[in-house]
This record gives C-alpha cells, sequence and structure tokens, in this order.
C-alpha cells in the first residue's frame, strides 16, 4: 500500500512511519505547518509544530530512507481550529482544540489531500487501534490504557477509519516505544511528549485570550440570581473555576463557590457550592459515530423499530475528559439529541467539552455537549 505518515516530530509517529516502513509498504513523511510563524525552539514539554519538530520530523524520516514533505496547512488550521477556539470561549463554551484539528485537519483536510494523491491510509502515532469487521472499521482503544488516545479520536467516521493505521494501538507501553525508537537510532527517541495547546505554547490560556478578546466587566452571580461580585470578561472563567473570582458577598455557609455556569449574553458568570458542579444528565445535538451506529451495531434498538425516531437508551460508558477514565453510563437518542447519563454523578462538565461513548474497548463515538443537568436543583442550594 502506499502510506502518507504524518510526523510531528516527536518519537510517536516516526516509530509509527518505521513500522509501516518495516511492514513492506510505501510509505511517505509529511510534517504540518500549521501556523505562518512557528516558535524556533521548544521550551521542555510545552507546544509543538515549531520549526525544531519540522526538523526532527525530517531526520526521522531520512533516517528511515522515505520521502519527506512539509505541507502548509496554517490557514485550514487557523479557520478550523484557531478561530473556532475564540467563536467557543466567546459563546461560554469549553472547547477541545486537539480533537477538533484532528476531525477538520489531520484526518479530514490531510486525509482528503492524501486519499486525492493516491495514498491509500494515513499512518498517525496515535494510540488507538481501528478493526476492520464484516460491518465495516471499529475505533478501539490502545493496549497502553495510560497513552490511549481514543478519546480524541471519537469524532472519526467510518470512512475516515477505513483509511486509517495506527501502528502504536498494540503497544502496552510508552517506554517501548522509546526503546524502539533508540534501537533505530531515532534522536528523537527520549524527546519529551508535548502538553497544553500547540498554539499557547506557554500554556497561560487566559493571557492568549485576553489578548484577543475585549474585556467586558460584568455580574457574577449565585444561582438565584443575587450579583455576589463582579467579573472583567466572562470569557475568561471556566466551569469549575474557584480562584480568581475576588467575590465581595460571602456565602451563606461560608463554604468557597465555583463557576457553574458562563452567559456570555448577559456577560454574567454563576457561581455555587461544589456540589452543584456535579452533573447527571448531558446532551447535545452535534453527535457522530466512530463507524456503524448502535443500532446498526447491534448495541441498541430503535423506538417502535424506527430508526429514524432515535436510539433506544443502551449501556455504555462515557469519557469527558482526554485523561479522564471512562464510567458507567446509558446513552439514548432522543429528539435530535444524544442524552447521556452516567451512574454516578460527573463534576464539572462544561458545554463545549466532548463526551466519548463506549463499549468495552470500542469508541461508539461522540458528542460536543450543549445542555448539562445538575444533580442540586436550583432551589436545593
Amino acid at each position: 500500500m502506499r502510506i502518507l505518515a504524518a510526523m510531528s516530530g516527536g518519537v510517536d509517529s516516526a516509530v509509527a512511519a518505521a513500522r509501516a516502513v518495516d511492514a513492506g509498504h510505501e510509505v511517505v513523511g509529511v510534517h504540518l505547518a500549521l501556523s505562518r510563524q512557528p516558535g524556533t525552539l521548544r521550551t521542555g514539554a510545552r507546544g509543538c509544530c515549531t520549526v525544531e519538530d519540522a526538523l526532527d520530523a525530517r531526520r526521522a524520516a531520512n533516517k528511515l530512507g522515505i520521502p519527506f514533505y512539509v505541507w502548509d496547512f496554517s490557514e485550514r488550521f487557523r479557520a478550523d481550529v484557531v478561530d473556532d477556539f475564540l467563536a467557543e470561549y466567546a459563546a461560554g463554551r469549553t472547547p477541545n482544540p486537539c480533537l477538533r484539528c484532528n476531525e477538520r485537519i489531520k484526518f479530514s483536510a490531510l486525509l482528503e489531500k492524501a486519499r486525492a494523491l493516491g495514498f491509500d491510509a494515513l499512518v498517525t502515532g496515535h494510540y488507538a487501534e481501528v478493526r476492520h469487521t464484516p460491518a465495516g472499521p471499529e475505533l478501539h482503544r490502545a493496549a497502553a490504557w495510560a497513552k490511549d488516545q481514543a478519546y480524541v479520536l471519537g469524532v472519526l467516521t467510518a470512512e475516515q477509519l477505513a483509511h486509517a493505521w495506527f501502528p502504536l494501538g498494540p503497544t502496552p507501553s510508552k517506554d517501548l516505544v522509546r526503546a524502539e525508537a533508540a534501537e533505530r537510532g531515532l534522536t528523537v527517541a527520549q524527546k519529551p511528549d508535548s502538553h497544553d495547546i500547540c498554539f499557547i505554547p506557554d500554556g497561560d490560556t487566559r493571557g492568549w485570550l485576553d489578548e484577543r478578546m475585549p474585556r467586558e466587566p460584568g455580574a457574577i452571580v449565585d444561582r438565584a440570581g443575587e450579583r455576589v461580585g463582579t467579573h472583567d470578561g466572562a470569557a475568561g472563567y471556566t466551569v469549575g473555576q474557584r480562584r480568581g473570582l475576588n467575590l465581595g458577598v460571602p456565602s451563606p455557609d461560608g463554604r468557597p463557590r465555583f463557576v457553574l455556569e458562563v452567559k456570555p449574553r448577559s456577560n454574567e458568570v454563576v457561581v455555587g457550592p461544589r456540589e452543584a458542579l456535579a452533573v447527571i444528565e448531558l446532551a447535545g445535538e452535534r453527535f457522530s459515530w466512530a463507524g456503524a451506529d448502535p443500532v446498526a451495531s447491534g448495541l441498541a434498538a430503535a423506538p417502535d423499530g424506527d430508526a429514524a425516531d432515535g436510539i433506544a437508551e443502551f449501556a455504555c460508558d462515557v469519557q469527558v475528559r482526554a485523561h479522564g477514565d471512562p464510567v458507567p453510563a446509558t446513552a439514548a437518542l432522543v429528539g435530535g439529541e444524544l442524552v447521556i447519563r452516567p451512574q454516578e454523578p460527573l463534576l464539572g462538565v462544561a458545554p463545549g467539552q466532548s463526551a466519548v461513548v463506549s463499549v468495552g474497548t470500542r469508541v461508539l463515538g461522540q458528542v460536543t455537549i450543549d445542555r448539562t443537568v445538575s444533580a442540586v436543583p436550583v432551589g436545593a442550594a
């Protein structure tokens, strides 16, 4: 097969490309330039997509003896990831830019270009696994659950999974990947993993937003709507936040308050007790299936036998953060929304986050959260 290997400049993508070469495929490496003005050097494990990363990717490709190119996706990345990130915060939501990058850049724009150029599949260094079954491709969690990245791949469609390959999925630990890289003579063997948001390499999300979004002071209110403080810009607050609230009115019981909701239309930040952060239901209209939907997979039934009416409630696990653990839940498609109810309340879930549903190791799909239901009714706290 003709394989396009996405090479970020890190150890994972380098070893993934090497394994594709070992498998006897015709492999071409490509590094995505996602910024017109990339940083020259990294700072430890912060950021990615720098000039240094591009050079590391080229050195790895040279070591593997494969052709290597740098493709400029900066305009698409700015429009589909960076601008989307700003728009979500302006709307009072908490986005996941890594998931959007996979959805709109790596497995949309890049894969589309790869297919147009005659490549059969796209290889990346993600820790996940695609299993090909008679019913179609399925996305499964990696053997190394501590490194599993299926959460950020839950947006992939069946068509995208059919042309995706994650060679690191069966590897039981990252240490083995680094050891393999060292044995192959790859200079990135001990390179630190990248953390934080790639276009905010210093990790200061609030400062980055402040430079791009005007601040407008407004009210901080309790759940009853009573003013308890003043904020200097609602977009800078996130659900679950405790520090930096500067409340002028203490809570009746003297306990700390937390951000429960951000309301950009009224420019209000709603605060309340920690227990009000507990969510017993989350739902959204923007959902997708990673392969066959639960009805076609036999995991759920359609009400009255009509799949167009929705999907009857079925047991699953739900994960709401990239590094969080999947927890038992039920899910159903009701009135155009994917509605998920965890068996135990989840803390600090915000609109804009993605909820990924799975059964066993198989990831079924995801939904962007539009609304949540607190375990504590408004009148109770």
